[in-house]
C-alpha cells in the first residue's frame, strides 16, 4: 500500500488500530481527559477527531476528521499518508517511527516551493495575525501539550523544587562573578550588589509564581506571554529564553574547568587550549566543559525524578560547603579590608548588580517543572519563592566574607574563594570549596538542562520551531530531543567564549525576559478579552506605556553617565504617577484562582523599573551581540517560525470548529 493511497480500514481493524495508539482526544465538553489505557471500552468511547497529529504511536498523520465510533453506526474509516500497517492487513508493525519530513516541516507552507512562495507573500497579513493573537489557559494546558505524544509524569513535591531552585540557582554567579565584580566595580559594597539583584530576582519570583500555579505547563515564560502578549512577543522572548539558557550553561561548564583546576593545584586556566587563529575572548578552548555538558545530557534524559534525586544529594553537600564557607572565613576576617567600602560610588554597585543577576538566573527554570509537579497550587508557591530568599541570605553572607578575608584589588577572578583561603594560611580549605563549588556549579547544569529542555520541547509544540523537538519519549518521560540539541549548542559554546563575554549577553537577555513576564502579569490582572472595556483598555495600555517609557528614560538617563540629579526628578514621578493611575483608575479584570502576586500593581510595576534601570548599567558591547542575536529571530521568524505557527494556529482553530459541532450533534452542549 502506498503512501499517497486512500486506506480504508473494517470497524473491526480500525479498533486494533485504536487500542495500539497511546493516547486519543475525546470530543467532550471540556478536552480535558486523555485514555492513557490500551482497552478502550467502545461504548464509553465518544466520537473521535484525529488531528493534525505526528507520530501518535505509529500512526504519523491523520488528517482528514472522520468518525471513528459514534452514537450511530460508524461503518469506516478513512486515514491518509499512513506510516502504520496493522499485522491484520498483512504490513509490518513500526513501533518509535522513524523521522521524517512530517517531524521537522509538516506545515502546509512547506509542502511545496510554490507553497512558501505563497506564504511569502502573505507575510504581512500573517505577521498581524500573529502579533494580535492570543493564546489561552486552557489551550496551552490541553491542545499544546497534546502535541508530545506522551505526558510528563506527575513526581515532584515542593521540598523537590526548593532543593532543585537552589541547585539551579547556586553555582558559577557566586562562585566565580562575586570575585569578578567586587574587584572590577563594587568592591566590598558587592553585598548591596547582591541585595539589589535579589530584591529584583524576588521580585520576579513573585510573577512567575503566579503565572506558574495558574498555567502549570514546561514551556514557563514563553507560555505565560503566549497566552497575555501574543504570539510574537512569546517568539522574540523564547528566543532569547533558549540564548540564556545556552549562555548559561556555558558560562557554568567554564568554571567548572577553572575549580578542577584548582581541585587539582593548578593555575584556573591551565587546562584551556589557547589558540592564535581566534579572536580575543573565543580564543581559549575548553575542551573538559565539553565532556561536562556531554554528562549533564545523561542524566538529564534519563529521569526528572532521578535528576532531582541527585540534584538533592549534590545540593546538601553544596549547603554544608557554603556554610563552611561562611564561618571558616570569618574566623580569618579582617575589618581593614572592608575599606574602602564603595570605591565607585553608586554607579559601581548597579554597575555589578546587573552582571550578579547572573547569579540568580535558574529559578525560572523551576517554573518550567510546573507539568511535573504533584500539587502546583501549593508546592510551587513554597518551592520558588523558599528557595529564592535562602538563596539571597546566603550569596550576601558568602560576599561579605570573601571581602573581609582580602583586599578587593586583589581578589582572584577566577576562582576567587579558593585563592582567598590560599592567601589567609589555609591552603588545604581552598580543596573544599573546589570541590564545594564544582558540586555546586554540577547541579547548576543538571537543573538548567532539565529547565532548557522543557523551554525548547513547548515552543516547539507550538511549531515556533521543528515540531520534531517536542516529542516525549515514551520510556524515560523526558523530551530526549530537545535536551540533546540545547546541551549540544551550550557544548559549541563553551568551547570557544570567555565567562565575562557570556555573563554580560546572559544578565541582557535574563533581564529582558523578567520584564515582559511582569508586563504580562499586569496584562492578565487589568484585561479579559471580550470582558474589559474599550475606555479601560486604552486606559491599562496608556499606564503601561508610561510605566515602561519612564523605566526605559531613566535607565538611558542612568548608563549615559550624567551625574545630575534633574533627569530621575523627571522620570521617577512619572512611573509613580503611572503606577497610581493604573491601582486607581483601571479596575482588575482578573483574581487569581489559586495563588496570586501581592500588591498588584506596584509590585509588577517596580519589577518592570528595576529590570531596566538594570539593563542601563550593561556595557554596549553586549547590547550590540543582543541585537545581533534579536535581528536574527526576527529573520528566522519572517522566513520560518511565522508560518509554521499561522498554519499551526489554523489547524487548530478548525479543530476546534469540528469539535464543537460535533458536541452539538451528540448533545453534548
Amino acid at each position: 500500500m502506498s503512501t499517497s493511497e486512500t486506506c480504508f480500514v473494517s470497524e473491526e481493524d480500525q479498533w486494533t488500530l485504536l487500542e495500539e495508539i497511546d493516547w486519543l482526544l475525546p470530543i467532550q465538553k471540556d478536552c480535558s481527559e486523555m485514555p492513557q489505557s490500551s482497552k478502550l471500552d467502545r461504548d464509553a468511547v465518544r466520537p473521535v477527531y484525529f488531528g493534525d497529529l505526528y507520530n501518535v504511536g505509529c500512526i504519523q498523520r491523520l488528517i482528514e476528521p472522520r468518525w471513528c465510533r459514534s452514537s450511530s453506526d460508524a461503518k469506516r474509516f478513512q486515514f491518509r499518508q499512513p506510516s502504520y500497517r496493522s499485522e491484520k492487513m498483512g504490513g509490518e508493525t513500526r513501533r518509535g517511527c522513524g523521522c521524517s519530513k512530517e517531524d521537522f516541516l509538516p506545515e502546509e507552507s512547506f509542502k511545496s516551493f510554490s507553497n512558501y512562495i505563497g506564504a511569502l507573500k502573505e507575510i504581512p497579513s500573517r505577521f498581524k495575525d500573529r502579533v494580535f493573537s492570543r493564546s489561552l489557559d486552557s489551550r496551552e494546558l490541553h491542545e499544546v501539550k497534546a502535541q508530545s505524544q506522551h505526558e510528563m509524569k506527575k513526581t515532584l513535591n515542593w521540598w523537590d523544587l526548593i532543593w532543585f531552585g537552589m541547585g539551579a540557582v547556586i553555582g558559577a554567579g557566586i562562585f566565580v562573578l562575586t570575585g569578578l565584580e567586587a574587584r572590577d566595580h563594587a568592591g566590598p559594597a558587592v553585598v548591596l550588589s547582591y541585595v539589589v539583584s535579589g530584591i529584583s530576582a524576588l521580585l520576579s519570583v513573585f510573577c512567575y509564581t503566579e503565572f506558574a500555579v495558574e498555567i502549570p505547563v514546561a514551556g514557563g515564560s514563553f507560555a505565560y506571554l503566549r497566552v497575555e502578549l501574543g504570539d510574537f512577543m512569546a517568539f522574540i522572548a523564547a528566543g532569547n529564553i533558549l540564548l540564556e539558557y545556552v549562555i548559561g550553561g556555558a558560562a557554568v561548564s567554564r568554571s567548572w574547568t577553572s575549580y578542577l583546576a584548582t581541585l587539582l593545584n593548578h593555575d584556573p586556566e591551565d587546562f584551556l587550549i589557547k589558540t592564535d587563529a581566534l579572536a580575543e575572548g573565543y580564543n581559549y578552548l575548553d575542551p573538559i566543559a565539553v565532556g561536562v555538558c556531554a554528562a549533564i545530557c545523561v542524566l538529564a534524559v534519563l529521569s526528572t525524578k532521578g535528576s532531582s534525586r541527585l540534584n538533592y544529594i549534590a545540593s546538601v553537600i553544596h549547603v554544608v560547603v557554603i556554610i563552611f564557607i561562611i564561618i571558616a572565613g570569618l574566623c580569618k576576617a579582617d575589618p581593614a579590608n572592608y575599606k574602602p567600602f564603595a570605591p565607585n560610588g553608586p554607579r559601581g554597585i548597579f554597575q555589578a548588580s546587573a552582571v550578579l543577576f547572573f547569579a540568580y538566573v535558574g529559578f525560572d527554570a523551576v517554573s518550567t517543572m510546573a507539568e511535573e509537579t504533584i500539587n502546583p497550587a501549593k508546592d510551587i508557591p513554597i518551592g520558588l519563592v523558599g528557595s529564592m530568599v535562602i538563596t539571597t541570605v546566603f550569596y550576601c553572607l558568602m560576599a561579605v566574607t570573601l571581602c573581609l578575608m582580602q583586599p578587593y584589588s586583589t581578589i582572584d577572578v577566577n576562582a576567587p574563594f579558593s585563592v582567598a583561603f590560599e592567601k589567609v594560611g589555609w591552603s588545604w580549605a581552598k580543596y573544599i570549596v573546589a570541590a564545594g563549588a564544582l558540586k555546586g556549579m554540577t547541579t547548576v547544569l543538571l537543573v538548567s538542562a532539565v529547565g532548557q529542555a522543557r523551554y525548547l520541547t513547548h515552543i516547539a509544540r507550538t511549531h515556533m520551531v521543528l515540531p520534531w523537538f517536542a516529542q516525549v519519549n515514551g520510556r524515560t518521560g523526558t523530551p530526549v530531543n530537545a535536551t540533546v540539541a540545547m546541551l549540544l549548542a551550550t557544548a559549541v559554546i563553551a568551547f570557544f567564549t570567555k565567562l565575562d563575554i557570556l555573563s554580560n549577553l546572559l544578565s541582557i537577555s535574563t533581564l529582558f525576559i523578567f520584564m515582559l513576564v511582569a508586563v504580562a502579569l499586569l496584562v492578565r490582572r487589568y484585561y479579559v478579552t471580550g470582558e474589559t472595556s474599550a475606555s479601560d483598555r486604552n486606559k491599562l495600555t496608556a499606564c503601561l506605556v508610561l510605566i515602561i517609557g519612564s523605566s526605559v528614560a531613566t535607565a538611558a538617563y542612568w548608563g549615559s553617565g550624567t551625574t545630575g540629579w534633574i533627569g530621575y526628578a523627571i522620570t521617577v514621578p512619572i512611573w509613580f504617577i503611572a503606577t497610581v493611575c493604573l491601582w486607581l483608575l483601571v479596575p482588575m479584570a482578573r483574581e487569581p484562582k489559586l495563588w496570586g502576586v501581592p500588591l498588584v500593581p506596584w509590585l509588577p510595576s517596580a519589577s518592570i523599573a528595576i529590570n531596566i534601570f538594570l539593563l542601563g548599567s550593561i556595557d554596549r558591547a553586549s547590547f550590540e551581540r543582543f541585537g545581533i542575536w534579536t535581528a536574527f529571530l526576527l529573520v528566522y521568524y519572517v522566513l520560518f517560525g511565522l508560518h509554521a505557527s499561522y498554519d499551526t494556529a489554523k489547524i487548530a482553530a478548525a479543530n476546534r470548529e469540528i469539535t464543537k459541532g460535533a458536541s452539538i450533534e451528540e448533545g453534548t452542549t
